[in-house]
C-alpha cells in the first residue's frame, strides 16, 4: 500500500497530514487559508489521491508559514509513500486550459530537487491569499519530495484560474508520475538502479 503518514510540529505550525497515492480523489482539507485548502482539494480530486490535511498555523500573522510548511509536508509524503519508487513512470507532464489560461506542468521524481517557477501572475492576492505563497508551496513540496518541477504559463491573465490551473496540472503530472508502469513494475526508471 503506497501510503503514509507525517506529522510536523514548530512553533509556526501544527500538521497532521495522510496521503493514498492509488486512492480516489478523496479529501479532507483544513489548514486556516481557504484559498490553499480549496487549491489542495482540487489537487486531491484532480490527482486521484486520497488527501486528509489538518494545520494550525500563526494565520493572525499570515499564511506563509502554514503554506509554506504544508508543502513541505505533502512533499515529505510523496517521499516517503513512494519508497525506492520501483516500478513508477518517474516523469509526468500535462497541459490544462482553465478558461482563458493555459498552463504546462511536468514533474520528475529524480531524486534531486528544482522548481521552475514560469508564471506572470498579474496581481498580488487572489481574496486574501498572497499569490506568491503559490511559489513557496511548491518550493516546499520539490525540496522534501526530491522532485524537478516545471511550471510553464503559456496563456492567461485571471490570477484565480492561473493558479487553479496550475494545481489542476500538476496533479495530473503528478498521477502519471507515480503510476505504476507494468511493463517496468520491478525496475527502479533509472540506469543507475537508484533514485
Amino acid at each position: 500500500m503506497r501510503e503514509c503518514k507525517i506529522s510536523r510540529t514548530t512553533k509556526e505550525t501544527d500538521i497532521k497530514l495522510s496521503l493514498e497515492l492509488d486512492g480516489t480523489g478523496i479529501s479532507e482539507i483544513k489548514t486556516g487559508c481557504g484559498f490553499l485548502d480549496h487549491m489542495l482539494t482540487l489537487f486531491a480530486s484532480h490527482g486521484k489521491f486520497n488527501l486528509n490535511i489538518f494545520c494550525e498555523g500563526d494565520t493572525y500573522v499570515d499564511y506563509h508559514h502554514t503554506v509554506e510548511d504544508v508543502g513541505i509536508c505533502l512533499g515529505q509524503a510523496f517521499l516517503k509513500a513512494l519508497g525506492d519508487k520501483k516500478g513508477i513512470n518517474r516523469y509526468g507532464n500535462f497541459i490544462l486550459p482553465m478558461d482563458e489560461a493555459l498552463i504546462l506542468t511536468a514533474i520528475d521524481f529524480s531524486g534531486r530537487s528544482y522548481l521552475n517557477w514560469d508564471m506572470n501572475i498579474n496581481s498580488q492576492k487572489v481574496g486574501d491569499f498572497d499569490v506568491e505563497l503559490a511559489q513557496e508551496f511548491w518550493l516546499g513540496f520539490s525540496r522534501n519530495s526530491q522532485s524537478t518541477i516545471h511550471f510553464k504559463q503559456l496563456a492567461g491573465a485571471n490570477s484565480h484560474h492561473i493558479l487553479e490551473g496550475a494545481f489542476k496540472s500538476i496533479a495530473r503530472s503528478i498521477r502519471q508520475a507515480v503510476k505504476i508502469d507494468v511493463d517496468f513494475k520491478n525496475e527502479i526508471p533509472s540506469t543507475k538502479g537508484i533514485l
